[in-house]
Formats: C-alpha cells, structure tokens, sequence
C-alpha cells in the first residue's frame, strides 16, 4: 500500500509533544511514515493495546469503567479494519498513532490514557512479535504439508532407481524414494529450526517503555501472560532494541527458500529433454511465445529466483542493526518490510511447491530405469565385489578403473563384458558378478544405516511418517 500524499495534514498534532512550534514538511512525513506498510500490524496492534488497557485497569492506573471502555472500543475499531471502513493515511504516520486516535474519536479524552506506561518502543517490538509468532506457526504447517508430498511421491518410489551425482557426474544408483526422503530432512531441519525461533520470538517485550521502564505500577507478567507470552525481556534496553529474533527468522527463511532452490534446480533440470526424469503436466507449466513445442518450468524457475529476495532482505537486516548504539532508533522501522516481504515470499514459494509435487510432476520410471543401466555408476559396486572376496579395496579400486577404460574403449558397459573378460582382468570374478553389479541390487545392497537400500528407506519413510503424523 502505497502512501496517499494528497491525504496529509501539514497541521495535523503529532505524537510528540508541544515543543514543536511548526508542522512536519509533507514530503518528510511521507518519508517518515510507516502506516503504508505497518498496517499488517493493525491487528495485534490492537490485541496488544486491549491487554494493556486490562493491565491498566488491573493495576488501578485506570479505573474499571476507563478499562471497559478502551477494550469495547479497541474492539470497535478492529470490526470497522475488518469491514474495511477504516483506512488511516499518512497523516497518522503509523499503525500505533492510527489506532489509538480512532479510539480517541470514539471513546473521548479517555482514549488518551491508552498510552499511559507504554511507549511506542515497546509496543511495536510487541506487535512485531505477536505478528512473527503468527507467522513461524503457519510456515511450520506449510513445511508438513510439503513434508507430506513429498512423502506421498517416494511411497511409490522405493524401487524406482534414479541416477545419483556428484558434482553432477553419474555416481552411484539410488532409489528414488531416499533421494525424495533427503529433502523431507531438510524441511525437517527448516521445521526444527523456526520451533527454537518461536522460543525466542515468544518473549515479551511490553513495559519496557522507550528505554528505560516506567513509573507506574504495571504488571508485565499479566500482560505476557494476557498475550500468551512464555517470558518477559529482563532488560529494557535490550527489550526495546533487540531485533536478533527478527535476523534468525530471516535466516530460517533463508534456509527454506535455499532447499527449495536447490530442489527447484533439480526439478528443472529432470524436466529437459536431455534429462527427461519428469513429466510437466499442463496446469503447473507454461508456454513459450513464438515455440509451440515448449512446456517451462516456471514454478521452480520462480521460486529459483525469488530465493534471492529473502537472502538479500537478510543481509539487510544485518547490515541495519550492526552499529546501532542502544536504545531504540528509526532505523528499526526497516525491519517491517523486509519480514513482511520474506514472510509472503517463504508462504509463496512454498505453496507453489507444495501444489507442484501434490499435481504438476509425474516421474518417467522407464527413462529413469534406462538412466541407470547406460553407465558406470556400478563401479564402486565391483570393487566392493572383489574386497569382500579378499582382494584389498584399493587394489580392487585400481583394477575396476582399468575395467572402466577397457570397456570405454571398447564401447562397452559392464554388464556387457563376457564371463572370460573378467576374469582376465582377475581371477576372483565369477558368474554371479552379474547379479552384483545390476542397478537394483546396488541400491539394495547399500542398508547401512542411512543408506539407500530398500529395507532402509522402507524405514525412513516408516520414520518421516511418525514425524508429520
């Protein structure tokens, strides 16, 4: 929402007190104002405000009846944001101002007694996290439903091989289902890692004032407590300035977007003609202009490049608070957008991932099953061969790289070497060396524990299932 300037009042009372004598230059309050962006506050702006008003009531600052009024009409001015009928503009300068000033057209002078014992310090750095709380709890939900496609896609694919690399270079078989199960871990981790944010987010901020604390005889314990906080900031210095929380959201968010990414790469990948792993189907997938032929990844190209919109608002967000001397500072209105924008771009990337998975791909068994039978990734699988019937492993590895350039120049795989070939290369080698090095055998083979082998991917996919469960 972009600022009005045609909605500003140069004449307008401020927050701030009488000692200015003049208005604000309107394009400086343009400048200065946050309400184009921290009306994504609005509402625990005023859930925020009602528990405080209570706690003012509780404490006696105010009386009962002074209470009962401010919390009926906090409440009236949150139907009238959700009717859509109020919809402050510059002149309010920000969410916090727009509030309470509604609230003081409704209820009278005793609106102005909302802010007693409180700063808007305090109160944004509570609303920012009543807001990020929210956000952590629907991002977690959203990496269990693309758990869960995940897991719906390698069900039906633990036998299914797939080529395996390093430095994208064939290197050994796998089944399909484990390398799915990899990136279930790593949504895992991105789940595991915003569940310890959220303990760290969950912390209250309310009454630390500007700085300093307060006169009055609040209760921050009611009001954390009112607000489902599990603790209060020790210090109100660090209350009112610690944006820590606000960088490791970002960097969890970084690394969601980072596994989506790669995921995204690989999915683009599978999907050329030169890999063609996967099947686009037509509502995930667009068309060229002039190319008819064409069906584009464009889910995993656009979650591909907005991954670069989190890191960056990231390296923003450290760069903002790295020579900030305490307490509070306007720098920290920078925050806003930068988690506001990686909050919609996490919860974006995401769902269209999620959908991706669940409608837009459809794995090639046969190419997948021709992938694995057209080159040498069995070779580690001859020299396991011979170092379990004696021969030392590194003598075994030696010899399986002169098999690997024999068949090369020869134009031969393994599997087409005659019985006498190989054991002209060494006598340990006898007919079963077939069975050893066919694709799924090597995959079934591998059950250490972690390991791509059936009976062990079997029991990841037993695990991952408790896990989202």
């Amino acid at each position: 929402m972009t600022p009005d300037p045609t909605t500003t009042t140069p004449n307008t009372a401020k927050t701030w007190s009488q000692r200015f004598e003049s208005a604000l230059h309107p394009a400086v309050a343009i400048f200065n104002a946050s309400i184009g962006f921290d009306i994504e506050l609005i509402e625990y702006d005023i859930t925020g405000s009602v528990a405080h008003a209570e706690m003012l009531a509780k404490t006696g600052i105010i009386s009962a009846e002074e209470g009962e009024l401010l919390v009926n009409g906090l409440e009236q001015v949150r139907a009238e944001h959700r009717a859509g009928t109020f919809t402050p503009g510059v002149d309010a300068e920000d969410v916090h101002f727009a509030v309470e000033r509604r609230l003081t057209e409704l209820v009278g002078d005793v609106g102005k007694k909302l802010h007693t014992a409180r700063s808007r310090n305090d109160q944004v750095g509570t609303d920012t996290r009543l807001y990020l709380r929210d956000q952590v709890t629907s991002i977690q939900a959203q990496l269990r439903e693309f758990q869960a496609a995940l897991l719906a896609h390698a069900e039906q694919h633990v036998e299914t091989p797939i080529p395996g690399y390093t430095h994208l270079q064939r290197a050994q078989p796998l089944s399909l289902a484990h390398h799915l199960l990899a990136y279930f871990e790593m949504a895992q981790r991105d789940w595991e890692r915003l569940d310890e944010l959220y303990k760290r987010v969950n912390t209250c901020p309310l009454g630390a004032g500007a700085l300093a604390g307060t006169t009055f005889p609040i209760d921050r314990e009611y009001t954390a407590d009112r607000l489902g906080f599990e603790r209060i900031y020790a210090n109100s210095l660090d209350a009112v300035s610690d944006r820590d929380f606000a960088v490791e959201f970002l960097c969890a968010s970084s690394l969601i977007v980072a596994h989506l990414s790669r995921m995204s790469e690989e999915m683009i990948l599978w999907a050329s003609q030169e890999f063609s792993f996967i099947r686009l189907t037509d509502s995930c997938s667009t068309g060229s202009s002039i190319m008819p032929q064409k069906k584009n990844p464009d889910i995993p190209e656009l979650v591909r490049g907005k991954t670069g919109r989190v890191f960056g608002h990231l390296q923003g967000m450290l760069v903002l608070i790295k020579a900030l001397p305490l307490a509070y500072n306007k720098d920290m209105q920078e925050d806003k957008e930068a988690l506001f924008d990686s909050v919609k771009t996490v919860k974006g990337c995401l769902e269209a991932m999620t959908i991706l998975l669940n409608e837009g791909i459809e794995f090639r068994t046969e190419r997948l099953a021709s992938a694995v039978a057209e080159d040498f990734s069995n070779a580690t699988d001859v020299a396991d061969y011979l170092a379990a019937k004696g021969v030392p492993f590194r003598e075994a590895y030696n010899l399986v790289g002169k098999v690997v350039r024999t068949c090369l120049e020869s134009n031969k795989l393994l599997k087409e070497l005659t019985i006498e070939e190989w054991q002209a290369l060494h006598p340990k080698f006898e007919a079963d060396i077939y069975a050893a090095i066919a694709p799924s055998q090597v995959i079934s083979a591998r059950n250490s524990l972690g390991g791509t082998g059936f009976t062990r991917v079997r029991e990841a996919l037993a695990k991952a299932q408790a896990t989202i469960a």
